[in-house]
């Protein structure tokens, strides 16, 4: 058996000492916090320094080998940000990677830098290597050996996904020697589900006449989903129909359901709202105008306009998960109040800005129940940073999830940086 490859712990702490990469140094003599250059490869000042901690690593773990293997500096980042994520003995104490002059991140140990044991020089006495070395090694190949590479082209949707990796080996309990894997590894980050496209998010659609809710449902729909009228359920259009009810029996005012009727009949094929890379889109199928804004689930924000008009003519973005995610991790930190996820449409009339909301003939709530759960995490988990809080992201084939507020932190920071990607 060949020489091991590092524990990325043990190797940091050796490149931090010794001082030799540009940037990467410890902040202060306690040796518990440290910073890591942390420049978008996208930037027109990159220089090859500015990687230097990301292909050491590579090539620590073997995974580039100058004048063999292409240079590929967005996989070195990659990698070497999984790795650390992946150790819960360091937290990501301050990131300062939006820096426009000095882009950067801290890092701080939990307990002291030397707090773990060293990795083994030799094998034992019957020629092995111990089990657990052997076994963080094999995991760490694991992380270093995932297909994180270069994104493809992202053709017309935009979206961007790294490949799902199925490791191959992993050594038993008891045993030095690798055995099979029995079923494939969930992904590095199980927060990327939410950019697979393949994956249905839920909706939760509530319905109001004159400020009185007669509908609600709650759906996954393939493919997005279609606001239509009693007579707007055509199954050739595009997006599942969810079919607002007729008011004949909801209202008691005559004149109001002879408008409530019209306005339905104007949707014609109905409002589509579906998934379009990272973001969610919008578009009226119909002669029927429509208002849209992102406002508070109980009730949308009156004291301001529209977002926008709905187009009829082209698809028209009304979200991006990106800056939904940035702003999450920065209420997180306490920086920004919770992200808002509730989509408010109005149907027919003009914004009520200004003016009671409760007297427009058809408002209709959206929500992506992915969304609600995210900035609900982030308010339970803020009472705890060490204790475990379970969340349910409410697509399709997701499990509930296990995190401590510190593991679901760096993965929203893991999700924002692959986006960017």
């Amino acid at each position: 058996m060949g020489s091991q490859k590092p524990r990325i712990l043990p190797w940091l702490v050796s490149q931090l000492d010794e001082g030799r990469l540009e940037g990467v140094a410890w902040l202060g003599q306690s040796r518990r916090r440290f910073r890591i250059p942390w420049k978008h490869g996208l930037r027109q000042d990159a220089q090859q320094e500015d990687f230097g901690i990301f292909q050491a690593w590579a090539e620590a773990s073997g995974a580039y080998t100058p004048g063999r293997d292409k240079p590929d500096l967005p996989t070195w980042k990659r990698n070497f940000r999984s790795a650390l994520n992946r150790k819960e003995g360091l937290r990501l104490a301050e990131d300062h990677s939006k820096d426009p002059q000095d882009p950067h991140k801290v890092y701080e140990f939990v307990n002291s830098a030397g707090d773990f044991p060293e990795p083994e020089a030799s094998p034992d006495t019957d020629g092995r290597f111990s089990t657990s070395d052997t076994q963080e090694s094999v995991l760490e190949g694991l992380v270093n050996g995932m297909n994180l590479g270069p994104i493809p082209d992202e053709g017309a949707s935009g979206l961007a996904v790294s490949p799902e990796y199925h490791p191959q080996l992993l050594l038993s309990p008891n045993s030095d020697i690798p055995a099979p894997y029995p079923t494939a590894g969930p992904p590095e980050n199980p927060l990327k589900q939410l950019l697979v496209l393949e994956e249905d998010w839920e909706f939760e659609v509530t319905a109001f006449y004159r400020g009185r809710q007669v509908f609600q449902q709650t759906v996954f729909c393939p493919g997005g989903l279609r606001l239509a009228g009693p007579e707007g359920g055509d199954r050739t259009l595009p997006g599942q129909p969810i079919t607002l009810p007729a008011p004949e029996a909801l209202l008691a005012d005559r004149v109001a359901k002879g408008y409530v009727s019209r306005v339905l009949s104007g949707l014609a094929g109905g409002l589509a709202l579906w998934r379009a890379g990272q973001g969610l889109c919008a578009q009226r199928l119909g002669p029927c105008h429509a208002y849209w804004a992102v406002g508070e689930e109980l009730l949308p924000d009156s004291s301001r306009g529209p977002d926008g008009e709905v187009p009829k003519e082209t698809a028209g973005s009304v979200f991006n998960l990106g800056p939904f995610v940035t702003d999450l991790i920065a209420f997180i930190e306490g920086s920004k109040r919770s992200p808002r996820y509730t989509f408010w449409f109005c149907m027919g009339e003009s914004w009520p800005q200004d003016q009671p909301w409760t007297k427009k003939l058809v408002m209709v709530k959206v929500v992506p129940t992915c969304l609600r759960a995210l900035v609900e995490m982030a308010r339970v988990g803020g009472a705890s940073s060490l204790e475990n809080t379970s969340l349910d992201l409410h697509i399709s084939n997701s499990q509930p999830l296990s995190l401590t507020s510190e593991q679901y932190k760096a993965y929203l920071q893991d999700l924002v940086e692959d986006m960017d990607f």
